[in-house]
């Protein structure tokens, strides 16, 4: 596991993520560490080492998609904090989600609220 793609997806998980995306990836060591190595040096150390979009972009975008998805809401979770942790503001989320109403449909959007919601609420961060 000591390759230049994991070595570099491992830091830009820890970065975006922090011990949320390490916990993720130890929940995989006893059932499949494979799936938990392709997360970090696929996404992490391919796709988020492109310089095309910044963190707070390509975070939004992750929320925006997860969200849309409608059935992600652990993952929607990791990535709401991560998009708070490479400088997204609240708002700036919530009106991602609220966007995501208009193309995935309002069950979609307010299971990502209320996901957003309870990450906000966690951090002690007031949107409205």
């Amino acid at each position: 596991m000591g390759n230049q793609r994991y070595v570099q997806g491992l830091a830009k998980l820890t970065e975006i993520d922090g011990e949320a995306g390490e916990k993720v990836i130890s929940s995989l060591a006893n059932i499949c560490p494979d799936l938990g190595k392709y997360i970090i040096e696929y996404p992490f150390g391919d796709i988020y080492q492109r310089e095309g979009l910044d963190l707070k972009t390509r975070e939004l975008v992750t929320v925006a998609a997860l969200t849309a998805l409608g059935h992600c809401q652990p993952q929607l979770n990791v990535h709401i904090n991560g998009a708070l942790n490479v400088g997204c503001a609240p708002q700036e989320i919530d009106e991602v989600i609220l966007q995501m109403s208009v193309y995935a449909g309002f069950p979609a959007a307010l299971n990502g609220m209320f996901v957003a919601k309870a990450v906000f609420a966690e951090r002690e961060l007031n949107v409205v």
